[in-house]
């Protein structure tokens, strides 16, 4: 009856949990709806609001659907493109950040001619924040690339990036011969308005060292090259050169003609930084003149489209900073409710397997709960028969150790026994020959010729007989059999023992007595106590320790 009582129990319980996760799931999915509904709300803010956004928020675009698709060659072109529209609506971190982006993706992709086109992007961002040195190493790593790829064009765009660095650095041959490889390379492309670049910058050149009919040759080629392509902007700013060396030549009234050529282009084209520098050098040149009035007049127009340039930059700027604020909080905002999304979704399939779980529990629990009942008392009986086997093996056990050990102890003692009879057979032996030894001694100081060589070789025979025992190795072994320990413990103090040192430490061990120990070994007593007094300074021992008792503590 408490059997029935517990299994309802159990399920009135798992009846109540079960309902508590239908719950938990269906909140779970009103949640998921809202954030799906929040996430739709914020999706057309990301609009375009402005002209001066647009550009970027169109590339921003792009490139959240080129990392959806994981097309990372798409997104480092994108990157590379808001890098340039920050950097010339003047935000440079944020256009640094940028730049340096794609060069780790197209790095990685391996890519060179778009990451040499990166670095030199990455260089005059450089160069504007007034950092020549880094400007130049990323010139030269742009070249390298260019010239690993035989890029003409990519070459002919350093070189002349080179040129004009080295020209603001003022190392005039660096730049010449930057300029004229940058020139070889335009040449070779048939790229004119390149040419007529580089014919701009080499008249920049002469005309920092004063050498201006030498500027004014390279700027009236430049001009030439750049009415054959057609670049207006370009022409403006090659005039407004042109009008500044013969203004310095004294030129003026062709100089004013040439300046009015530069405003006349530039009103055409509305480029208010060239409007700006054409009243700017009109005013000059009627000053120059002594034209006060007219060069006030050309001044005031040259400080108000400075003025609208500043503003105009100023507005760009902050559009750009409120563009890029806006894009990181929206990406903020969608990336946290797609995060909760996520969640959510993992929620609710945890929430359904875990009551798909329970429900296989309770049902197997169940089934397994009566089985459990069944056999409960089979167990149990059968628990108590292995408890029962489980001693009865460790009686036998137990027995087994006492016999082994007995068995231990008489193989030590037999072991004893064949030590102790092979010391005494030994010194027994030694005892014989020495007394042979002395009778010898006396025959052959008695003189006798005749035999006294035969004595010798016979003395000869019985002293080798000393130190060439055969008994020696099976005492060796029978000694390392019963006191193993020993030995290893002494090997662990001092690893440099001789053969014959260790025959001596066996014998002290053994407590022999220091005649016996001269016996055995065949040398005399003053030998022996040469011998022991050279193990001790062997084992290291304090003067006063006695040496028999430091071996018997091993």
């Amino acid at each position: 009856m408490t059997n029935r009582n517990a299994a309802a129990q159990k399920w009135w319980w798992l009846a109540g949990f079960l309902l508590l996760i239908i719950f938990c799931a269906l909140s779970s999915v009103q949640a998921q709806s809202s954030l799906a509904a929040r996430v739709e709300q914020l999706e057309p803010r990301l609009l375009p609001t402005s002209p001066a956004d647009s550009l970027l928020l169109t590339l921003k675009g792009k490139y959240a659907q080129a990392l959806d698709r994981k097309d990372e060659e798409t997104a480092a072109s994108c990157l590379l493109e808001m890098g340039r529209v920050c950097y010339h609506l003047g935000h440079y971190p944020q256009s640094f950040d940028f730049y340096r982006k794609a060069t780790t993706l197209f790095r990685k992709l391996e890519k060179p001619a778009q990451l040499a086109a990166t670095l030199n992007s990455l260089g005059t961002l450089y160069y504007a924040n007034k950092q020549p040195v880094q400007a130049r190493q990323q010139y030269k790593q742009a070249l390298l690339l260019y010239q690993q790829t035989t890029d003409a064009n990519g070459l002919a765009v350093t070189y002349g990036k080179l040129g004009h660095l080295c020209e603001k650095q003022h190392r005039y041959d660096s730049a010449f011969y930057y300029q004229r490889q940058a020139m070889r390379y335009y040449q070779q492309v048939h790229n004119k308005a390149g040419r007529a670049k580089i014919a701009e910058n080499m008249g920049s050149i002469f005309e920092d060292l004063a050498r201006y009919d030498s500027a004014h040759f390279y700027f009236q080629q430049a001009l030439q090259l750049s009415e054959q392509s057609g670049d207006e902007i370009g022409r403006i700013e090659i005039l407004n050169n042109l009008g500044d060396v013969l203004r310095k030549t004294g030129s003026y009234a062709a100089g004013l003609q040439v300046t009015r050529q530069a405003l006349a282009l530039a009103l055409k084209t509305g480029e208010h930084h060239q409007l700006s520098g054409a009243y700017n050098d009109l005013a000059k040149t009627f000053s120059l003149l002594g034209q006060h009035d007219s060069a006030y007049y050309y001044a005031a127009w040259s400080r108000k489209y400075q003025a609208a340039i500043y503003s105009a930059t100023t507005n760009q700027q902050l559009t750009l900073l409120q563009t890029l604020y806006n894009l990181e909080h929206k990406d903020q905002e969608i990336a946290q409710l797609n995060n909760a999304r996520y969640v959510n979704r993992l929620i609710v399939g945890g929430v359904v397997g875990m009551g798909l779980l329970l429900v296989l529990l309770s049902s197997v629990i169940i089934s397994r709960q009566r089985l459990k009942i069944r056999n409960e008392q089979a167990l149990s009986e059968q628990n108590q028969r292995m408890h029962e086997a489980q001693q009865e093996l460790m009686r036998i056990e137990l027995r087994n150790k006492q016999l082994e050990e007995e068995s231990l102890k008489q193989e030590l003692a037999l072991r004893s026994r064949e030590l102790s009879t092979h010391t005494l057979h030994v010194i027994q032996k030694n005892q014989l020959l020495e007394d042979l030894r002395s009778q010898l001694d006396e025959l052959v100081r008695e003189d006798k010729r005749d035999q006294k060589k035969q004595l010798k070789q016979l003395l000869h025979q019985i002293s080798q007989g000393f130190h060439h025992d055969q008994h020696w190795e099976e005492f060796r072994t029978t000694f390392e059999q019963v006191h193993q320990p020993f030995f290893d413990n002494l090997q662990q103090h001092c690893n440099t023992l001789t053969a014959g040192e260790r025959r001596l430490v066996a014998l002290l061990k053994m407590n022999l007595t220091s005649q016996d120990i001269a016996t055995s070994l065949g040398v005399s007593l003053d030998s022996l106590r040469v011998m022991r007094y050279r193990l001790r300074k062997r084992l290291n021992l304090a003067s006063g320790e006695n040496l028999t008792a430091f071996l018997q503590s091993l």
